[in-house]
C-alpha cells in the first residue's frame, strides 16, 4: 500500500461502507497527496461524508484497504486523530463558552500546556479574524463567525491533514468567500486539505484535484479544469422559456445546432464552443427565448453529463 513516504497521506483501495443492507460507499479508490487540496464533489447522499468519517477514524470501514498518514485506522485511530483537524458539517462549538475558551479547552484535549494553548488561541483568533470577539460567548455570533471559529479550533494541534465536511453550507456569499480565503492561506502554509462539497464553484475555487461521486461510487476524477475539458464544451448557451415551451424550441430545430442539449424545467442548455454564434443561429431559426445567457462550462455541466441530473437534486 502507498504510504506517507511516497507523498500520499490518504490511500483507499476498494473502500466500502455499509449500514445494514444500505451501501453508503461502494468500493472506491482514492489517493490524496501531501500539500494538495482534494475534493469530494457530489449531491447529498452520494457517500462523501461517510468516506470522510472513515478517513477521520470515527467510523470503521466495512471492506477494503485504508491508510491515513501511513497508518491503519483500525489499529492506530488515536495516533491518527492526534494529527488530524476535523471540521464537521454542523458546528459543534460550546455556545456557553467564549471564543477564546473554545480554543483553549479544545487545545487541552491534545495535552498542550496552558501557556501553549493561550498563545495558540491568540494566533488562531487573529487568523480567523475573531480577535475583537475573543471574550464574547459563541451563541450570538453570526454563522460565518461560528464557521471560522470551528476551523480555527480544528487547527489547535497543528494538523498535517485537515478534513472539511461541507464547510460553507448555510453561509452567505460574502462569508463563503472569506472562508475560501482562509482555506487558501492554510494550503499555502502546507496543510493538506480534504473537502466535501456539493457546490461546484467551491470545488473549482479550492481543489487541485477532486472526485465526482454519485450513488456511493466515483464517476470521474481529475483536476477541475481537466474534467470540464473532458466532459463538456468550452461554453454553454442557456435559453430560458416559459414552462412547456422548451419542446417547441426543440421541434423548431434548436436540437440541430449542437451535439448535446440538456433539458431542464425552465431552460435548455446548449453545449457549444461558441455561444454567441450558436445564439445567432438560433435567432435565425426564429427561436425566441425569454432570455439567453452565454457562460463558460462548469463542474455542474460535468455532473449533468455524467449523471443526467444537477448537483443539488
Amino acid at each position: 500500500m502507498t504510504t506517507v513516504g511516497d507523498g500520499v497521506l490518504v490511500q483507499a483501495n476498494g473502500l466500502v461502507k455499509r449500514f445494514g443492507e444500505f451501501t453508503a460507499v461502494g468500493g472506491i479508490d482514492v489517493a490524496v497527496r501531501k500539500g494538495e487540496a482534494f475534493g469530494f464533489l457530489g449531491p447529498n447522499g452520494a457517500g462523501k461524508s461517510s468516506t470522510m468519517r472513515m478517513v477521520a477514524c470515527v467510523s470503521p470501514r466495512t471492506e477494503g484497504e485504508l491508510s491515513v498518514l501511513g497508518m491503519d485506522p483500525d489499529r492506530d485511530g488515536p495516533r491518527i486523530r492526534a494529527r488530524l483537524g476535523v471540521v464537521p458539517q454542523l458546528d459543534n462549538l460550546d455556545t456557553e463558552l467564549t471564543v477564546r475558551q473554545n480554543l483553549q479547552v479544545y487545545g487541552r484535549y491534545f495535552g498542550l500546556s496552558r501557556a501553549t494553548v493561550r498563545a495558540k488561541a491568540t494566533e488562531l483568533m487573529e487568523f480567523a479574524q475573531l480577535s475583537e470577539r475573543a471574550d464574547d460567548e459563541v451563541e450570538p455570533l453570526s454563522g460565518g463567525m461560528k464557521r471560522r471559529l470551528t476551523i480555527a479550533r480544528s487547527l489547535v494541534n497543528d494538523p498535517e491533514l485537515l478534513l472539511l465536511d461541507e464547510p460553507t453550507t448555510g453561509l452567505d456569499p460574502q462569508a463563503r468567500h472569506l472562508l475560501w480565503d482562509k482555506l487558501y492561506r492554510l494550503k499555502q502554509q502546507g496543510v493538506t486539505l480534504i473537502i466535501t462539497t456539493h457546490f461546484m464553484d467551491e470545488a473549482e475555487q479550492l481543489c487541485d484535484r477532486l472526485v465526482v461521486m454519485d450513488h456511493s461510487r466515483i464517476v470521474a476524477e481529475g483536476a477541475p479544469s481537466a474534467l470540464i475539458k473532458q466532459y463538456s464544451t468550452r461554453e454553454v448557451l442557456e435559453l430560458r422559456f416559459n414552462p412547456g415551451e422548451q419542446q417547441d424550441a426543440l421541434d423548431n430545430g434548436v436540437a440541430d445546432l449542437v451535439e448535446r442539449i440538456e433539458v431542464l424545467p425552465d431552460r435548455l442548455l446548449l453545449y457549444t464552443e461558441n455561444g454567441e454564434s450558436t445564439l445567432e443561429t438560433a435567432h435565425a431559426k426564429g427561436i425566441r427565448p425569454l432570455s439567453s445567457l452565454v457562460r463558460r462550462s462548469t463542474l455542474e455541466d460535468v455532473f449533468l453529463r455524467l449523471t443526467g441530473r444537477s448537483l443539488v437534486d
